[in-house]
C-alpha cells in the first residue's frame, strides 16, 4: 500500500509536467504568432489594419471557447478534453500548413488567414481549464498553490519560446515551418497526455468523492454564483495593467523615453522572468501560511502604487521635456525600474488567484470555474490593446498608466478576506490520490473543513 501511495505521489509531478508542457505549447501559439507580424504583412500582402483584424481572431477564438471547454471538462474529465483539444489544435495547424501558407503561386487572402486563426483559438482554448482541473485532482490542499503557480509559469515560458523561435522561423524558412513547429509542440503534448494523464486511483473511503450522487454532491454551478463572478471580475481587472506593460512597454520606451530596442527587450525579459519566479514563490508561501487573499491584495496594492508612481514620473518627464530635449539617462532608468516593478506585480498573482477560484468553485466545478477565469483574462487581453491607443491619442502616457492603476484598484473587492476564508473552509473535494491527502473532518453539510 505504501509503495502504491509512493507511486501516486511521484506520478502527480508527471501530471503537472504535462500541464506545463501543454500550456506552454499553446502559449507559444497565441503569443508567438503575433511576434511574426513584421513578416506576416509582406508574406500575405496585408496592411496594418488587416493584420490587426487577423490577429484579433486568435484572441476572439479563445474568449469564445474557454467556457464551453470548461463545462465539457467537468462532464468528460481532463484527460479526454486535453487529448481532444491538443489533437484538434494540431489538426488546425496542419491545415494551415497545407492550405494557408503563402507561396509564389498563391497567397491566401486575409479572410482565410482570419478563419484559420479563429479555429486555432477556438480549439486551443481547451488546454487551460482541463490542465488546471488535473492539477486540482492530483495535488492536496497544502500543495495546490505551488502546483498551480508552476503550471501558470508555462504561459510566460511558452510565450518567450514562441517569441524567440517563430520570428526566426518566419524569416529564415517561411510560415510552413511556423505552423509546423507549433503543430509538433501540440503533438508532443498530446503524447505526454496519453502516457501520463489519468484520474487518480481512489481508495474505498473515496467512494463518495467519485460518486456525485453519494455523500459529496456536485457544487452549485459557478455560473450562478455571485462570489465566483466577483473573483472572475478581479482577475480580468488585474490583467489590464499586465497587458499594458506586455503590449506597450516597448512602444512607451521607444516613443516617449527614446530608449533603444535593447532596453525594451531587457525590461520585458526581466518582467517575465521576475513574474515567473514570484508566481512559484507565492504559491509555496501561500500554501504554507494559508493566506492567499493577503498575497492577492498585496499584488493589487503594489500594482496600484507602482503605476501611480509611473504616471507621475511620466508626467514630470513630459513637463521637463518642454525645457530640454530628450530624457536624461537617470530618467530613463527610473521609468524602466517602475515599469519592471509594476509589470512584475501585475503578473505575479495568477497561480494563487486561479487556485482560489478553483477552491471556491467546489466539487465537480473546477473546469468551469477556471474557464470563467481564463475568459475574463483573455477578454482583458483583447480589450486593453484596443483601448490603450485611444487613451494615448486623447490624453498621453500619464493617463494610460493612471488608467492601468485604476483597473488594478478595481480588483481589490474581489480578493476580500471573507471570500477567501469561505473558500478555504470549503476546500474543493476533487479526486486526490491517498498519498497526497491531508486528513479532513467532514462537516454536517457534507463539505470538508
Amino acid at each position: 500500500m505504501d509503495q502504491a501511495n509512493g507511486r501516486a505521489a511521484s506520478h502527480r509531478w508527471k501530471v503537472l509536467g504535462v500541464g506545463v508542457v501543454a500550456n506552454a505549447s499553446f502559449a507559444a501559439t497565441f503569443s508567438g504568432i503575433p511576434a511574426t507580424a513584421v513578416w506576416m504583412r509582406p508574406a500575405y500582402h496585408i496592411g496594418t489594419g488587416e493584420l490587426g483584424f487577423v490577429l484579433g481572431m486568435l484572441g476572439l477564438g479563445i474568449v469564445l471557447s474557454e467556457l464551453p471547454w470548461g463545462l465539457l471538462t467537468d462532464r468528460w474529465g481532463d484527460r479526454r478534453v486535453l487529448m481532444l483539444g491538443l489533437a484538434s489544435t494540431m489538426t488546425a495547424l496542419v491545415a494551415m500548413v497545407l492550405w494557408c501558407v503563402p507561396s509564389a503561386a498563391r497567397v491566401p487572402g486575409p479572410h482565410a488567414l482570419a478563419a484559420g486563426f479563429l479555429a486555432i483559438g477556438l480549439l486551443g482554448g481547451s488546454v487551460n481549464g482541463s490542465s488546471g482541473r488535473a492539477v486540482m485532482a492530483w495535488f492536496g490542499p497544502q500543495e495546490r498553490g505551488l502546483a498551480m503557480s508552476i503550471r501558470q509559469t508555462a504561459v510566460p515560458a511558452g510565450a518567450g519560446i514562441g517569441a524567440l523561435m517563430l520570428p526566426a522561423l518566419a524569416s529564415w524558412a517561411g510560415f510552413v515551418w511556423v505552423y509546423g513547429a507549433l503543430a509538433a509542440m501540440c503533438l508532443v503534448s498530446a503524447i505526454f497526455t496519453v502516457l501520463w494523464v489519468r484520474e487518480p486511483d481512489a481508495t474505498p473511503s473515496d467512494a463518495a468523492i467519485h460518486n456525485p450522487a453519494g455523500d459529496t454532491p456536485l457544487a452549485r454551478s459557478p455560473l450562478r454564483r455571485a462570489e465566483v463572478w466577483l473573483l472572475v471580475g478581479g482577475i480580468a481587472a488585474l490583467c489590464m495593467p499586465q497587458v499594458a506593460v506586455i503590449a506597450f512597454a516597448s512602444v512607451f520606451l521607444h516613443d516617449f523615453a527614446h530608449a533603444g530596442a535593447a532596453t525594451a527587450g531587457v525590461v520585458l525579459a526581466i518582467v517575465q522572468i521576475g513574474a515567473a519566479c514570484l508566481r512559484v514563490w507565492s504559491g509555496r508561501w501561500t500554501d504554507r501560511h494559508g493566506n492567499r487573499n493577503v498575497w492577492l491584495r498585496t499584488c493589487v496594492a503594489l500594482s496600484v502604487a507602482f503605476f501611480v508612481l509611473l504616471a507621475a514620473a511620466t508626467a514630470l518627464c513630459a513637463a521637463a521635456a518642454h525645457h530640454a530635449p530628450g530624457l536624461s539617462p537617470g530618467a530613463v532608468i527610473a521609468l524602466s525600474v517602475l515599469l519592471v516593478a509594476g509589470g512584475i506585480m501585475a503578473s505575479a498573482w495568477h497561480g494563487v488567484a486561479y487556485i482560489e477560484l478553483a477552491t471556491l468553485a467546489g466539487h465537480g466545478r473546477v473546469g468551469s470555474a477556471l474557464a470563467m477565469g481564463n475568459t475574463g483574462a483573455f477578454i482583458a487581453f483583447w480589450i486593453a490593446p484596443s483601448a490603450i491607443p485611444m487613451l494615448l491619442a486623447l490624453s498621453g502616457w500619464p493617463v494610460v498608466w493612471l488608467s492601468a492603476a485604476a483597473c488594478a484598484a478595481l480588483a481589490w473587492p474581489a480578493f476580500a478576506p471573507a471570500l477567501s476564508n469561505n473558500a478555504h473552509c470549503s476546500t474543493s473535494p476533487e479526486i486526490i490520490p491517498s498519498a497526497a491527502r491531508t486528513p479532513q473532518r467532514p462537516s454536517r453539510s457534507g463539505a470538508t473543513v
